[in-house]
């Protein structure tokens, strides 16, 4: 063979694996490009999304609109509040200040806020950074919304809440707050006799070069700023104002795809804790029985179709983001959106498990599959702890029930892989035989299996509804607050009632009684409360064995 064939062949091999690699990206674009535009037209408000690997953007798009008003689209540089993304910075500045011999995370907080009320409870760092200390979350509270357009100084702040009853005795629960990191941010001030804005900007944001983010303003002309909106009935409107001295330490923080590129790299390479110290924050914590939580300093401890990592999503008054890390695929996917309409962490877990190559099942991919295959799974499961599970087919279509979960059927879709899917996509049945011809089947919820095997029962009789007069709905309507950001809206329809949370369809709600109602999509029901004068002034959310108290605003 001559010489120059050797090196044409030569040639060939690296061209053929740049096509191979390019043609894969393509792909992956595309996975990615369609799982945000099922979301996100053009015409509204948007989201920016970055992915990286190995501390590299591969992809990195804008959709949507900057500002609907004068009909801007949305750039990867846009600039949007981040919300409780903000918490991060906040828990790492608290380690910073550790390692540097400054404060102990172990340290009462009466050390550096000698007059805060314990109410004789000793309360940590720890408990507000893990958001066990039982204080009173200011953003759950009534005089929240009233406040929303005052300038306050943390100490202001401070007061809002510190002579309200706890909820619990420090490290008995966990129950999300804003006021721990309100006094977080406090503490950081009192240490380095800063305010914690320069703290941020000086410590962390022109360290690693982070700079188009900023501690937020509503004052501040701020380049490229992506206007925040929230979906009413007719419509989109500007977003509530809030005074960004509200959020603080807490929430007040804003930023860029990119720049939380640079954050998340740095986090990674103890550019500003070590290691031992990030472990303490990504990893969880423990409550005082030994109960482990998800949650650790700032970051929350996660698995997406098996792969471990760490994230934090952000809600404030017109935007929503979300932040995901997996450490050993090194991929990071940050979403942010200038809408508090959409829920932009079901869009950043689809997107990270295509890219580590474990898409979420989606009902759209579901086959089709005879009835008669259909019927061979329809029972009663019963797995550990007596907990029975119900199959059942109705008109071509399977669904599941759980035995006290107030009968509520789920629908589920086969999958090509044999597994059938509810709606989320990640919980599933897989069914089969045993050797004696019984059925048995493994449950699958997140990351966690339970084998149920086949008995035979029939299932609970579905729950009955009552007929309620349109007159009576209509004094249910309304929007109901659960949290800042995220309202409940009660509309009527003829004769039908409907609920929609924030970022969540419109589900049709069925009247157990002339108060009581419950949804037949997911297990969950919603009880009004009239006041002394008779009139509807609030509601309770029941799911999840949690009771949920939201008032009426509107």
């Amino acid at each position: 063979m001559k010489s120059s064939q050797k090196f044409r062949i030569f040639l060939l091999i690296p061209f053929f694996l740049f096509a191979c690699l390019t043609i894969e990206a393509q792909d992956l674009e595309k996975e990615i490009d369609d799982i945000v535009t099922s979301m996100y037209t053009a015409d509204e408000p948007g989201i920016s999304i970055l992915v990286a690997k190995d501390g590299k953007p591969i992809f990195r798009k804008a959709y949507g609109k900057a500002n609907l008003e004068l009909d801007v689209d949305l750039k990867p540089e846009n600039v949007f509040e981040i919300g409780s993304i903000t918490k991060q910075f906040t828990a790492v500045a608290i380690l910073m200040l550790e390692e540097q011999g400054k404060l102990k995370i172990e340290d009462k907080i009466t050390k550096y806020i000698p007059d805060y009320p314990t109410n004789d409870k000793i309360i940590t760092i720890h408990h507000l950074l893990n958001h066990t200390s039982g204080i009173k979350s200011y953003t759950g509270m009534e005089s929240f919304m009233k406040l929303a357009r005052n300038d306050m100084t943390p100490k202001e702040l401070i007061n809002v809440f510190k002579n309200e009853p706890m909820d619990f005795d420090p490290g008995e629960k966990f129950l999300y707050n804003n006021s721990g990191y309100i006094l977080l941010g406090y503490i950081i001030e009192v240490i380095t006799g800063d305010t914690y804005e320069n703290f941020i900007e000086k410590n962390i944001f022109k360290k690693i070069s982070m700079n188009s983010s900023y501690y937020g303003s509503m004052k501040e002309l701020i380049k490229n700023r992506a206007y925040g909106y929230q979906q009413k009935d007719e419509g989109y409107v500007n977003a509530d104002y809030l005074s960004l001295t509200l959020p603080y330490a807490a929430g007040s923080l804003m930023s860029t795809v990119d720049d939380l590129l640079k954050w998340q790299n740095a986090i990674s390479a103890n550019t500003f804790i070590k290691r031992t110290s990030l472990e303490k924050a990504i990893n969880g914590s423990t409550l005082n029985n030994g109960e482990e939580i998800n949650y650790g300093y700032g970051w929350g401890k996660m698995t997406i179709q098996g792969s471990k990592g760490y994230a934090h999503s952000g809600g404030i008054f017109g935007y929503t983001t979300n932040g995901i890390f997996l450490e050993d695929e090194n991929v990071y996917v940050v979403g942010l959106t200038n809408c508090n309409c959409k829920r932009v962490s079901d869009i950043t877990r689809r997107v990270a498990a295509v890219v580590i190559g474990k898409p979420i099942p989606n009902k759209k991919d579901a086959i089709t599959l005879s009835e008669d295959k259909l019927k061979k799974w329809v029972g009663a499961y019963q797995f550990e702890e007596n907990i029975i599970r119900h199959v059942t087919l109705r008109d071509g279509q399977l669904y599941s029930l759980r035995e006290g979960e107030d009968s509520r059927e789920f629908k589920i879709y086969p999958m090509k892989d044999g597994s059938f899917i509810f709606d989320e996509g990640t919980i599933s049945y897989t069914f089969s035989m045993t050797k004696d011809g019984r059925r048995q089947t493994i449950f699958k919820s997140g990351e966690e299996s339970f084998t149920g095997k086949g008995i035979d029962k029939a299932p609970p009789a579905e729950k009955k509804t009552i007929k309620v007069s349109s007159d009576i709905l209509k004094k249910y309507i309304g929007k109901y607050e659960l949290q800042p950001s995220f309202i409940i809206n009660v509309t009527v329809e003829g004769d039908s009632i409907f609920a929609q949370a924030t970022g969540q369809p419109k589900f049709e709600i069925f009247a157990e009684t002339e108060l009581r109602f419950f949804l037949k999509v997911v297990p969950a029901e919603i009880v009004f409360s009239k006041n002394e004068e008779g009139k509807v002034d609030s509601l309770t959310l029941n799911q999840g064995g949690r009771q949920m108290p939201a008032k009426k605003i509107e």
